[in-house]
């Protein structure tokens, strides 16, 4: 257990969420842009199929843990770091609508937390994000539509996260325990505003249909010590 300093506060890792919400699409990009992307983390794209990586967008609630109750938006693509043959989730943007998250996130494990008002709907037959920065300029906007329900992995999901914060990679071990998911194939709706994350979105060739789409409406996870890679 490792203890950090953020903003007053003590932090102890591993971090827990006991209690959060979840609704994701799964993409395949341009391999070319997120090579681009992924050029300055020193990481290269998981390619499923010639010319093509893969990209997930995700919005979260949580609502009972140790950074306590915030929203948050991702963006990743899958990748692999070098010598290593597992692939992981690279977090390229990290949106998220409270302080204190975004200095233990930036703090603790390098994520690229930053400070925007993220408005969710996860209630009802379609799924929503809205996206915005602090003075009201629109990013995006994401629904999903729940698909079917689907066995929640027994045991919960270990992912490598990977993030790069002042020139420096790292690796974070981050366990899910999904409970309450659907899943479906396409499923979802991105509309882009005028902004970088957005730009960044259509230069990997979005919007357009996502591969498939995930609903969780029970979610632990657990978030370890971050490794520097470089």
């Amino acid at each position: 257990m490792t203890t950090h300093a953020v903003g007053g506060e003590l932090v102890e890792t591993p971090v827990e969420i006991r209690s959060a919400s979840a609704c994701s699409a799964l993409f395949a990009v341009s391999a070319p842009a997120a090579t681009t992307l992924l050029a300055g983390a020193g990481l290269a794209p998981v390619r499923p199929w010639p010319g093509r990586a893969l990209c997930s967008l995700a919005f979260v609630r949580y609502i009972d843990g140790d950074l306590g109750p915030y929203h948050e938006f991702a963006v990743a693509l899958l990748a692999r770091a070098p010598g290593h043959a597992r692939a992981g989730a690279y977090i390229h943007r990290l949106p998220v609508n409270g302080e204190f998250t975004l200095a233990a996130g930036r703090g603790i494990w390098g994520f690229p937390k930053e400070l925007t008002t993220i408005d969710l709907r996860l209630s009802g037959g379609t799924r929503r994000c809205v996206l915005r920065r602090p003075d009201g300029r629109f990013v995006l906007g994401m629904t999903v539509r729940p698909g079917l329900p689907v066995p929640s992995a027994a045991g919960g999901t270990d992912v490598d996260a990977y993030s790069l914060h002042e020139g420096v990679l790292r690796r974070t071990p981050w366990e899910m325990r999904p409970g309450r998911v659907r899943a479906g194939l396409g499923g979802a709706r991105v509309v882009l505003g005028d902004d970088p994350i957005a730009d960044e979105l259509r230069t990997l060739g979005l919007p357009r249909r996502a591969l498939t789409t995930t609903t969780i409406g029970a979610l632990g996870m657990t978030f370890g010590d971050a490794e520097e890679l470089s």
